[in-house]
């Protein structure tokens, strides 16, 4: 029995390890977010595997027969919508649970968006913080708050619905910093902005899934 974590693309479909794609073959099953978006994936490798879903909110009861089909000796391998799983996404909470019952996690490495946006930087990133998503209210500014004078560069992911407000927030209580705003990353309509807030925001669509790098004052 093992669970594995398995790397997929963040966008193009042929950016995956020849690694995660024989796993993915392999496994009696692929637990995913969103099985219509794995089936994509799938498809264009012909690999056919049933699929379960789970995701933010997955009950209990889906936690606890993901575990039972480990414990009876099943290898199963965990995807998340695009990337690596476990960073901002549900895929965290089973891993912490198979670790409980002993049972192996192997990391199948591939894409990330953090490390692809931070490879074209051009900034100096052996040192950064990363914080995934920004809370939608509660503890929010208390997060600017504590950041603000960061020596090294802060990487976050953020939404379409939240980009633009996200921005002015920075904007307003950090100053009007130089960002990398990586866009759709590695999609065909993908997009790399450069320069300083206030230039940024005037251009942002907000369509698509965000990286932000924001550089130290």
């Amino acid at each position: 029995m093992k669970l594995y974590v398995v790397a997929t693309p963040i966008g193009n479909l042929e950016d995956i390890t020849l690694r995660a794609l024989r796993i993915l073959k392999q496994v009696d099953f692929i637990v995913c977010e969103d099985t219509r978006r794995t089936q994509i994936l799938l498809n264009n490798y012909q690999i056919k595997k049933p699929l379960v879903s789970f995701h933010q909110h997955s009950k209990l009861q889906k936690i606890e027969f993901i575990i039972d089909e480990l414990k009876n000796g099943k290898d199963v391998a965990l995807v998340t919508d695009a990337g690596t799983p476990g960073l901002a996404d549900p895929g965290g909470v089973l891993i912490e649970e198979a670790l409980k019952y002993n049972i192996e996690v192997e990391p199948i490495p591939g894409p990330s968006a953090v490390t692809s946006l931070i490879s074209v930087s051009g900034w100096k990133t052996d040192k950064f913080l990363f914080l995934g998503y920004l809370p939608k209210k509660k503890g929010r500014q208390t997060l600017f708050s504590q950041f603000k004078d960061f020596d090294y560069p802060i990487v976050i992911f953020e939404s379409p619905q939240r980009i633009i407000k996200t921005l002015q927030e920075l904007l307003s209580g950090w100053g009007d910093r130089e960002v990398i705003i990586g866009r759709e990353l590695t999609k065909k309509f993908g997009q790399i902005l450069r320069g300083k807030i206030s230039e940024i925001i005037t251009k942002i669509r907000p369509q698509g899934e965000f990286v932000i790098i924001i550089n130290v004052k």
